[in-house]
């Protein structure tokens, strides 16, 4: 038995000091500032961090310019000023998201049922007698099987949502159709206060239906799909535990 605690006062020993470990270096950074509150970092190469790791986008196809000197024409050119609306892949348009949606639902559900059975046995080849010696109490060929069953349901629902979404963000073209439409992905993720913002908008445009300034609105994207929530301590504490969510999932009642 001893051996046994030995062990399991080193293992909690160890949890231990993984725990100090990892919070002790918040706790010595806080403890710094007293006084004097976070300092900037330092401006350094961003490369250079060691977190760092470059970044992969399609690209397009690397295409070379004939020369000509001789005309103010450039060769693969569609005018003859430069078009600076997002046409190939790897190109960024932006995107103007003005979303408002509002529904209300209302519903009642009301529902009775009585069910009523009796049976009895008052003839049966003459053994009707019978079952008050098989059986070991009593019973009354003419009342053998009685049911009475009554239900009642009643249920009201009430809805009302209202969404108001304004946002103006950059996708990235990632591939051209056949008919020459474009399909453009955009993801933006927004960190403040230990909340995290995320937003990723999906969908297919024309080239056309983009406009000089290089934007386009939402209901000129066809197939949008938009994704707009968050992850973090305020999210957590509006959602219930997760013990919680498996016992409304499975239980019965």
């Amino acid at each position: 038995m001893r051996p046994k605690i030995g062990q399991t006062m080193l293992r909690l020993t160890a949890y231990g000091l993984v725990a100090l470990t990892v919070t002790g270096c918040n706790v010595l950074s806080r403890l710094s500032e007293v006084g004097d509150g976070p300092e900037l970092t330092k401006i350094v190469n961003p490369v250079a961090r060691p977190g760092y790791r470059p970044v992969s986008l399609p690209m397009p196809t690397p295409q070379v310019a004939e020369e000509n000197p001789n005309s103010l024409w450039r060769a693969g050119a569609k005018a003859f000023f430069k078009d600076h609306r997002a046409k190939e892949i790897g190109d960024v348009v932006t995107v103007k998201l003005e979303f408002t949606d509002k529904a209300t639902f209302d519903n009642t559900t009301t529902r009775k049922r009585a069910d009523k059975e009796d049976t009895n046995i008052t003839q049966l080849l003459g053994l009707e007698a019978e079952f008050s010696k098989v059986l070991p109490q009593a019973v009354s060929a003419a009342a053998l099987l009685s049911f009475d069953n009554a239900h009642e349901t009643k249920g009201d629902g009430d809805i009302a949502r209202s969404e108001t979404i304004s946002l103006t963000f950059a996708a990235v073209v990632t591939q051209i159709l056949p008919n020459g439409s474009l399909v453009i992905v955009g993801r933006q993720e927004i960190l403040v206060n230990s909340e995290l913002r995320e937003l990723m908008v999906t969908g297919v445009v024309r080239p056309s239906d983009i406009d000089s300034d290089n934007t386009i609105s939402h209901e000129k994207i066809a197939e949008m799909r938009v994704a707009y929530g968050g992850s973090g301590t305020i999210s957590q504490l509006q959602q219930p535990r997760w013990g919680t969510q498996i016992w409304d999932i499975i239980f019965p009642f």
